[in-house]
């Protein structure tokens, strides 16, 4: 699914993969290098004008980590939409379900990768 991307949607990825919240980079851990049933992740993805937080193209999975800036966002709604559209599954935590409750996460990303394979 390779398409052209701006060099400021590039850098911006850059920017937020090393300027990480503590929820991405417990979450990160875990699905790198294939270690989640051997899935193939990829973090802060540009794509269709936004920044994916975690992607799965294998399975069309994304899965976004959030804080509480994105309780009721209307442009989080929009965006979900628009990569259903496309046939992707989009998976949305709290920062604190990540950091909390990892095996939960996993699990529920698992039964999504599963229930698309």
């Amino acid at each position: 699914m390779r398409q052209p991307v701006t060099p400021s949607s590039r850098g911006f990825a850059r920017s937020m993969r090393a300027d990480a919240t503590k929820a991405e980079n417990v979450l990160w851990q875990t699905l790198r290098n294939r270690q989640l049933e051997g899935l193939k992740f990829k973090r802060q993805v540009p794509l269709e004008g936004y920044i994916l937080d975690f992607v799965c193209f294998e399975v069309r999975l994304i899965i976004e980590v959030d804080g509480s800036q994105h309780a009721d966002s209307q442009r989080d709604v929009a965006r979900d939409r628009h990569f259903e559209e496309l046939g992707f599954r989009i998976l949305r935590f709290w920062n604190d379900e990540v950091e909390q409750n990892i095996d939960a996460v996993c699990l529920a990303i698992l039964q999504a990768a599963k229930g698309r394979g």
